[in-house]
């Protein structure tokens, strides 16, 4: 894939994830709010069909229209099985 383009807010895969075994994001594209394709795209992430955004596997934009990340929801481990959201 083409290099990514330079970020002025860098974030690591430690910084968007509590558990490197789970990313959780809000699957809703930074551009006009469509629906990303997981494991699709430049970067093996997440690609929108509508206009052309490529994600990597961490939800960060690589390439297109979106003007950022994909978001990342409040959320706690309560315990090793459960996730709360908000």
């Amino acid at each position: 894939p083409p290099p990514p383009p330079p970020r002025p807010a860098p974030a690591t895969d430690a910084e968007r994830c509590k558990k490197p075994e789970w990313l959780i994001v809000i699957g809703v594209c930074t551009h006009l709010g469509c629906i990303p394709q997981p494991d699709a795209g430049n970067w093996g992430g997440y690609f929108c069909p509508c206009h052309g955004s490529h994600y990597d596997h961490a939800g960060r934009m690589r390439q297109g229209p979106a003007p950022k990340n994909l978001e990342l929801p409040p959320y706690q481990f309560l315990d090793e099985f459960t996730v709360k959201l908000g």
